[in-house]
């Protein structure tokens, strides 16, 4: 799960930019509206949010919010490291970006004012963890703020998941646009592409549960709802029914004050070595000249690589960011094409989303650096050229001649082909893709893009 949360955001976050920007600009002047309505509530700002931390930041665009709108200073923490590099570029602030686990946070015991959290608690399986973690995270009287959390709608058949808007096909546009289609998906509209990656999302909480859980753990609660209202389908039951948020579901938006007051004042961030905490043992951090964190009790190291701290326990950071190894090749590091073979274009893409075309067949070769049993793991993007050729799109891989299952692919997107290998000391991999097509006057064929293939375990 994490993996696949890595990997799509790293490839995802960097595609379509100009459309990514102009949706991150949306999300924050939606959120600093909210968080403006619930000032009372927080506190003096920015006093009341520093030091913030944003937990599933993405790119970091709404700790860019929180810094220039109320002057809050902070971290933004993400698992992907490369969302939060390209972040850096695109959104010049004074905020520190860890590339972390919001499930095992590495900041101390009551350390941070403010937390806060879009669109990422319902991909957690096990929700409370995180509540639990902020809570100690926080310092006493401290809110937590989340949103855009969907809430459980009981007015659907569940017949399957849906996509994005931007890749639906012109029957499930219409019923959209007339709000009938989420009387007949599971979920929420849009989980069709994350679950397609591996990533599994908990959609399983009405708004009682959700007051329940938070109630739980901390002392006082605001919160919004925001019910769907596209097209009459929806809007008919929204305005003339009670309790629309059970029947149409939607989104909630929460803040949450830890109990008692805090005792003394937060300190300053000029040392923000101090708010951390070692995910190794729970030590404390030390910040060389070189600016690389250490810590004092295990010797844990995470340096400065590009603008992100990346402070995951040592087993976990190995397998999420193995670098350069025989039984990888990430298209973003260098070196990569050492195992590539032919049928390969040249390299595109930048910061951790670098692609390469493929054609009819491409081939590669990787090798295990460990035992057990394992899978091949191919991440690519089917375009939408693809699939106006007249013929279903398929991938399928043959490794040391032996052919592996093949897959079809139904919409344009973002894609995860996997299957398992038998025991080798190396395997040598050909990809196969069809259709093909051209785009004149460019003389390549092209046919899917890839970014990554990869022995993972079973």
């Amino acid at each position: 799960m994490k993996r696949a949360e890595v990997e799509f955001h790293n490839f995802a976050s960097l595609g379509e930019p100009k459309r990514a920007l102009e949706h991150y600009a949306l999300q924050n002047r939606n959120r600093a509206a909210v968080i403006r309505k619930h000032l009372p509530f927080i506190g003096l700002v920015p006093d009341a949010m520093t030091p913030f931390l944003e937990i599933g930041a993405n790119v970091g665009h709404s700790s860019f919010m929180l810094a220039t709108e109320f002057g809050a200073e902070g971290f933004a923490l993400d698992i992907s490291a490369d969302a939060l590099r390209h972040g850096r570029r695109e959104f010049q602030m004074p905020v520190v970006r860890i590339a972390g686990d919001a499930a095992k946070l590495p900041f101390a015991d009551e350390s941070l004012q403010f937390v806060m959290a879009f669109q990422m608690l319902s991909q957690f399986s096990d929700i409370e963890q995180v509540f639990v973690e902020v809570k100690r995270v926080l310092r006493p009287g401290g809110v937590f703020f989340f949103a855009d959390e969907p809430m459980l709608r009981l007015l659907s058949l569940r017949l399957y998941r849906a996509p994005y808007y931007n890749l639906m096909r012109p029957w499930e546009r219409k019923l959209y646009d007339w709000g009938l289609l989420g009387y007949l998906v599971k979920d929420v509209i849009g989980a069709q592409q994350e679950e397609s990656f591996g990533i599994r999302q908990n959609h399983t909480m009405y708004l009682a549960d959700w007051e329940r859980l938070i109630r739980k753990h901390f002392a006082a609660l605001e919160y919004e709802t925001f019910v769907p209202e596209r097209g009459w389908g929806e809007r008919l039951v929204a305005r003339r029914l009670p309790g629309a948020p059970r029947l149409l579901g939607g989104t909630l938006a929460a803040f949450c004050r830890k109990a008692d007051a805090p005792a003394s004042a937060a300190a300053e961030m000029g040392s923000f070595e101090q708010f951390l905490r070692c995910p190794d043992c729970a030590g404390t951090f030390r910040r060389d000249s070189e600016q690389t964190l250490e810590c004092t009790g295990c010797g844990y190291q995470a340096r400065d690589e590009g603008g992100v701290y990346t402070v995951l326990p040592t087993r976990e950071r190995q397998e999420l960011y193995p670098g350069d190894r025989a039984d990888i090749i990430d298209f973003s590091l260098p070196g990569h094409q050492a195992r590539l073979g032919d049928g390969w274009g040249q390299l595109e893409g930048r910061d951790g989303a670098e692609y390469r075309w493929a054609g009819a067949k491409a081939k590669a070769t990787l090798a295990p650096v460990g035992a057990g049993k394992l899978r091949l793991r191919i991440r690519g993007h089917a375009p939408e050229q693809v699939f106006l050729q007249g013929e279903p799109v398929r991938v399928r891989a043959t490794v040391n001649g032996h052919s592996l299952t093949e897959m079809v692919l139904s919409r344009a997107g973002l894609f995860i082909y996997e299957a398992d290998l038998p025991q080798a000391e190396s395997y040598t991999i050909e990809v196969a893709c069809s259709p093909t097509f051209s785009a004149p006057p460019d003389v390549r064929v092209f046919s899917l893009t890839f970014s990554m293939l990869r022995l993972v375990p079973r």
